[in-house]
């Protein structure tokens, strides 16, 4: 597991799926605003790729987050395509509506991050996110990323055109937190 100030990132448990699928990929508002197409339930025992995880695929890794004080689930984090070649890659994260307000988010930047350019080598680290997605933006620049720019209107999120936020993060722009995220 890798360790944060109040996260860890550990690998998908059977028994994360139906918590995950239940309070974040069955809110169609959260499951809209987090996906890159439109909303579709998830069929209970489907291989769905953003709950079942597929340790073949090498440009994607995603993470479940828990609470280091308790190991209680709180979400999920990913670092998804990883361009091995152009040495980039690209962070999410998405955390249950009950941890959500108290720094989970930032941490798990940070971590992601650590992973990111500490394990996996990597020179770049992007996230794309809602203009709106105050936490997201706070999380991400607390981490150091750079707003690089602005996609207008670029996601059609439940009926209308939001334009998204581009941030960007090179390894020598990068300060890990002191602690030691292993």
């Amino acid at each position: 597991m890798l360790s944060g100030n109040k996260v860890g990132l550990r690998a998908r448990h059977e028994d994360d799926i139906p918590i995950l699928r239940a309070e974040l990929y069955d809110d169609v508002v959260n499951g809209s605003r987090a996906e890159g197409g439109p909303w579709r339930p998830i069929t209970p025992g489907s291989k769905d790729p953003r709950l079942v995880v597929d340790d073949k695929e090498q440009g994607h890794v995603p993470f479940s987050v828990v609470e280091l004080d308790g190991g209680t689930l709180v979400g999920t984090a990913t670092l998804w395509g990883i361009d091995n070649h152009n040495r980039s890659a690209h962070i999410g994260l998405g955390l249950l509506p009950s941890a959500r307000g108290k720094g989970y988010g930032t941490d798990v930047v940070a971590v992601l991050c650590h992973y990111g350019f500490v394990v996996r080598g990597l020179q770049r680290l992007q996230i794309e996110t809602l203009a709106d997605n105050a936490a997201m933006l706070r999380s991400a620049e607390r981490n150091g990323f750079v707003r690089e720019g602005v996609l207008r209107s670029s996601a059609w999120v439940l009926g209308e055109f939001l334009d998204e936020v581009l941030l960007g993060l090179l390894v020598q722009d990068w300060k890990p937190a002191s602690k030691a995220y292993l």
